[in-house]
């Protein structure tokens, strides 16, 4: 068992997949201090219910190593950062909170690679680069379509999760798979589904 200082958010991270943090809660600037004098890393979950703010929120028990990548202050004395998402890991048990979230927590298996998943790994990528360039057209907070992937297929997997326009249960839902084909599909699918909903979401044409 590892026992890891713990970020509650409301996204989830994904393995391989970056994560930009301004920080300026007190406990959790102090988590970050810990993790600099440390080996740089914390635990990522999304909360269930409530807020990042303030504490007396619910988490769900699936999240991901987080591995501080760079650092910088400002002059507010908040902390900016990028971390990419590492493990998996499931929590056995929340410790004290004082000074921030802790938990002990179990590292789940990294997914095996098989190359009979590489037909189904292409027509995932065409699935999200299309979808992001038809939603580019409604929204400004998307990944560009032709972004750079990892060459290695099981992070390209998972960074294709991270790159769909897919909410925070989406991702969740797509974190807990179990194989490569499993996470291959639920994305396709979360995805295919969420360009349907845009002539709901967007009833008049863009622009």
């Amino acid at each position: 068992m590892d026992v890891l200082p713990m970020f509650p958010l409301g996204t989830a991270l994904l393995p391989g997949c970056p994560l930009p943090l301004q920080v300026f809660e007190p406990r959790y600037l102090a988590l970050l201090r810990d993790v600099a004098a440390g080996d740089g890393r914390f635990g990522v979950v999304l909360i269930e219910r409530g807020f990042e703010v303030g504490g007396g929120d619910q988490r769900f028990p699936i999240g991901t190593v987080a591995a501080v990548e760079r650092v910088s202050s400002a002059a507010d004395g908040r902390i900016r950062l990028l971390a990419r998402g590492r493990e998996r890991f499931e929590v056995v048990r929340w410790l004290d909170e004082d000074p921030y979230p802790r938990a002990e927590v179990r590292l789940l298996p990294t997914l095996a690679w098989d190359d009979e998943h590489a037909a189904q790994l292409e027509e995932t990528e065409r699935v999200v680069r299309r979808a992001l360039a038809v939603m580019s057209e409604y929204r400004t907070d998307l990944w560009p379509a032709d972004v750079d992937l990892s060459e290695d297929p099981v992070v390209k997997s998972w960074q294709l999760a991270g790159i769909a326009p897919l909410g925070a249960l989406d991702q969740f839902a797509v974190l807990r798979s179990s194989s490569v084909s499993e996470l291959l599909k639920r994305t396709a699918r979360l995805t295919t589904e969420a360009v349907d909903l845009l002539p709901l979401q967007f009833p008049d044409d863009p622009g």
